[in-house]
């Protein structure tokens, strides 16, 4: 066997490995599940495991790095096909709300992900991705005049934030929660940054 099928068979692992483990990370929560259900539903040796994954935390870290880059990548299509600035910072922010009410995005995304990185590491993940376009997309309105003059950092967390909390708010709440509204006052609340 050449090292070329070995390395395909490696990579075919790990995927499996990934995929089975979203899926039981975003059904079940990190703390419900060990390593052994992980390679029983991946149908590999814990040895292979460990050949790719050197905890179930990095495991989960690997699993939560896909799904973010998936966000950011859903959120930036979403706003690069807009036309202006603002709209796509408009629909972008009202992507990545989409994105993050999904059930499994969100628990792997916004409750295990912070408990289980922690806090900094987390934010720094989020940074990298959706909080990178949101933050290029604030300072290009700044510099458009659309925004006025400020500096983006600030307004690049608070708007991360809301927008955290509502996704948090939208799944976790049984029937208080509406997510037309929510959607709305995102709209207003981003309309209110505007330049009058």
């Amino acid at each position: 066997m050449g090292s070329g099928v070995r390395a395909l068979q490696r990579e075919q692992t790990r995927h499996t490995l990934l995929s089975e483990s979203r899926r039981l990370f975003s059904t079940h929560g990190y703390a419900a599940v060990n390593l052994s259900q992980v390679v029983e539903a991946a149908g590999v040796t814990k040895g292979a495991l460990y050949h790719h994954f050197e905890s179930k935390s990095a495991l989960f870290q690997a699993v939560l790095e896909e799904v973010q880059e998936e966000v950011a990548a859903y959120v930036a299509a979403t706003a690069d096909a807009e036309k202006d600035s603002w709209s796509q910072l408009a629909s972008g922010c009202q992507a990545f709300l989409d994105a993050t009410t999904n059930p499994s995005v969100q628990r792997v995304m916004l409750v295990d992900g912070p408990a289980v990185l922690g806090w900094p590491s987390w934010r720094a993940m989020t940074a990298a991705t959706s909080g990178r376009h949101l933050a290029d997309a604030l300072e290009t309105l700044i510099a458009e005049g659309v925004i006025p003059a400020q500096p983006a950092a600030p307004l690049t967390h608070l708007l991360s934030g809301a927008m955290n909390e509502a996704a948090l708010w939208l799944a976790s709440s049984e029937d208080s929660a509406d997510p037309e509204a929510t959607r709305h006052a995102l709209t207003r609340l981003l309309e209110a940054l505007r330049a009058t």
